[in-house]
């Protein structure tokens, strides 16, 4: 079939700007390729040409400004020109792109994958959204919580619902514990920031309130080990160093810390495995309902223990012991108590760490989703 992708218009594909959605498409592009004629349309960069073709996969970059509708435009202009009929036309976390497609589009199966709760009634008018759930043939979704907050503003949705778990490159993420090339990572960027007899917890995400670490950051006045250090891997946006408010917030509370509180700043996507190679410890501090966050699939691929919050579909993650819950993600005495325990029982915790990597080996690698994908397209 001949196939096109249509990322968003925040950050390119490639994900060299990082971006959740873009590693996505970027982790089953080369496993759906074998089996399809595959475009993939994005949004333009300066480190990227406007249109080229790689390892036979077509890449199409259109200028957006980060601005939707501006975007839709380019894509509507696009597909006019071309001229050109798709079977499947696969549209990432735009419901509002449906609806433009189809009128130059008429005769493609639309299929939309979720990565967000970009049905919500704040984001897209009532009427729309049931005219784009009945113009999609099937919506995918990252997270069975994604699936249930639409189909409980549009319950006819139902039918056309599928989870669809996200993936994790399992050689770039991989367990110091059995990765000499980890390991060696591990060793090199201790010894950099003098962790080298310490016990690292580590976050990583953007940095803003809803992502909650400034709580962890607090929990560590009630960590009882004082070999801890905390790492605050990211930055106020992908690619984006400016200290926020919020992030000077983050920054003024961490060094008023009893223990030690590392924050790198923004970290480019192709280097912030290194981090998980260092670390004991990973924690997600969601305190808003968050899809599910792809940090817990890298965390288990790195073999690391993880605490996330019962915040959206993160509790989803949690299976065979391979992490723990925090209940009350707004409260640093919870984080504390877990961070207590496992930094106690050092043993219990990696094999935790290691049962999250067989879990990720035998469920969570991009080979499995790229075939849930395949299977939806038919």
């Amino acid at each position: 079939m001949n196939v096109l992708l249509i990322c968003t218009e925040k950050l390119p594909v490639p994900n060299i700007r990082g971006g959740a959605i873009q590693t996505y498409i970027g982790g089953v592009t080369r496993q759906i390729s074998q089996y399809h004629r595959i475009t993939i349309v994005g949004r333009d960069d300066p480190e990227l040409p406007a249109d080229e073709v790689v390892h036979g996969v077509r890449y199409v970059r259109i200028p957006s400004g980060g601005v939707f509708e501006t975007y839709a435009d380019g894509v509507v202009q696009f597909l006019s020109a071309s001229g050109e009929h798709y079977d499947v036309i696969h549209i990432f976390n735009r419901p509002r792109m449906v609806l433009p497609v189809r009128s130059v589009a008429p005769s493609s199966r639309i299929v939309l994958s979720m990565h967000n709760d970009m049905f919500n009634p704040a984001k897209i008018r009532p009427e729309e959204a049931q005219a784009v759930i009945a113009h999609t043939e099937r919506i995918v979704t990252i997270s069975n919580y994604i699936g249930s907050e639409i189909a409980r503003y549009f319950p006819d949705v139902e039918p056309k619902l599928r989870t669809i778990y996200s993936g994790v490159d399992l050689d770039r993420f991989a367990p110091w514990l059995e990765s000499q090339s980890a390991m060696s990572i591990r060793q090199s960027l201790r010894a950099q920031h003098q962790l080298d007899s310490k016990k690292v917890i580590l976050f990583v995400g953007r940095l803003s309130r809803n992502k909650g670490p400034h709580v962890l950051v607090r929990a560590m006045s009630h960590v009882k080990h004082s070999n801890a250090v905390l790492v605050v891997v990211g930055g106020a946006w992908y690619s984006d160093n400016r200290v926020s408010d919020y992030i000077g917030y983050v920054r003024a509370i961490a060094e008023r810390s009893p223990l030690p509180v590392i924050t790198t700043g923004y970290i480019d996507a192709q280097e912030v495995h290194r981090w998980f190679s260092a670390a004991d410890v990973f924690v997600c501090t969601s305190i808003w309902n968050e899809p599910l966050a792809r940090v817990h699939y890298e965390a288990m691929a790195a073999g690391l223990p993880f605490m996330t919050t019962a915040r959206g579909g993160n509790p989803e993650i949690i299976m065979n012991n391979n992490g723990l819950l925090v209940e009350d993600p707004d409260n640093p005495l919870d984080y504390a108590e877990k961070l207590n325990h496992l930094l106690s029982n050092m043993d219990e915790c990696r094999q935790m760490g290691l049962r999250g990597r067989r879990l990720a080996e035998q469920r969570f690698h991009w080979d499995r989703v790229a075939q849930d994908i395949l299977s939806v397209w038919g």
